[in-house]
């Protein structure tokens, strides 16, 4: 149980650490989110009709979560949707 709550501990200190530096800039924060997503719901676009194109079954549908995923991580989490569908695939 105290690995446990080791784990916890640290994670509450990483997001604590996050959390401050977020509401520093809050506003570059927001700002740097929104074109993310955006950029990264184009990019999910322009990707599926790519690989539709060739004949791969591996599109990612755009929704919330793959929105946020690409807001949250930019282009690695494009990456991780795309690979994670690769897995699912296999």
């Amino acid at each position: 149980m105290d690995n446990y709550m080791g784990i916890i501990m640290i994670a509450a200190a990483c997001i604590f650490v996050l959390l401050i530096g977020a509401f520093r800039n809050k506003k570059e924060w927001i700002i740097n989110f929104i074109f993310r997503s955006v950029i990264g719901t184009v990019a999910i676009f322009f990707c599926n009709g790519f690989l539709v194109s060739q004949g791969l079954s591996i599109a990612i549908g755009i929704n919330p979560i793959t929105v946020l995923t690409s807001g949250v991580l930019g282009f690695p989490g494009l990456v991780m949707l795309y690979g994670i569908n690769l897995y699912k695939l296999l």
